[in-house]
């Protein structure tokens, strides 16, 4: 096989995602308290200049996720994931909607985030409210395990298509052991993209696509916020956040 030239080998940089201004806002407090960014990983955050005294307008934000350095065992590829719709014009399919309902011939479906320990991110998900759309699920072909989150949109809105994968590679037979006690049955897929296609297809035929986080939980995020801007946002507000995540969440397993 020809080795392709050095100026061919690519690593993702960063990603752009556009935002309802309430998205925005929970998308600041997700990257923070989900994705546990610190003030250091706000990379950056530029603003629009209010007008007639008016406060400014936060126009967008960078926020670092991870760094990892790649080892020789554990390499870190770049890869996308490419799908279109295979069923025929006329029957249901939740792909032909996503690209139609939102009038584009492409779209950003998911962003699939690596990490090193997936049964306590998935827990500290749960803890906080997180909804996911499947359990975690193991994939031998891959030798990985991963869960898909619910998408991003506003309560009683449109689904937008978009949602993160979690992953894990090459995950040890103890946190197999794990998955499969908290599964049971359903801990194990051949084909895991085959099951999350399914299960999509299920949520976008019912009309009841899971939203990342439940509308309650948005809606009272956005009722503490008001109308401060991202840069507005202090730490004993989002201290303030993460506490009634966790008490709502409880709260809703009690009930």
């Amino acid at each position: 096989m020809q080795q392709k030239p050095h100026f061919m080998n690519f690593t993702v940089d960063h990603m752009t995602m556009l935002f309802h201004p309430k998205l925005y806002t929970i998308a600041y407090v997700v990257f923070r308290v989900i994705f546990g960014a610190s003030p250091d990983d706000i990379l950056y955050e530029k603003r629009r200049p209010g007008k007639n005294g008016e406060k400014d307008t936060s126009m967008t934000f960078a926020t670092r996720v991870g760094t990892w350095e790649a080892k020789e065992k554990d390499p870190l590829p770049t890869i996308f994931a490419l799908v279109q719709p295979s069923e025929p014009v006329g029957q249901p399919s939740h792909v032909r909607t996503m690209l139609d309902g939102h009038d584009q011939t492409t779209h950003l479906q998911h962003v699939a985030l690596r990490t090193p320990d997936l049964i306590s991110f998935h827990r500290h998900c749960m803890e906080r409210g997180v909804q996911f759309v499947t359990p975690i699920l193991k994939d031998d072909h891959e030798n990985l395990i991963q869960v898909f989150s619910g998408e991003w949109f506003l309560p009683g809105g449109k689904s937008s298509g978009f949602f993160f994968e979690f992953v894990q590679r090459d995950p040890s037979n103890d946190e197999l052991a794990v998955i499969q006690k908290q599964n049971k049955q359903s801990w194990f897929r051949d084909e895991t993209f085959l099951g999350l296609y399914d299960e999509k297809e299920r949520e976008y035929q019912s009309g009841k696509v899971r939203p990342f986080l439940s509308d309650e939980l948005f809606n009272a995020i956005i009722s503490y916020v008001g109308s401060k801007q991202v840069y507005e946002i202090t730490e004993d507000d989002l201290a303030h956040i993460e506490k009634m995540m966790l008490e709502m969440t409880a709260q809703t397993k009690k009930a």
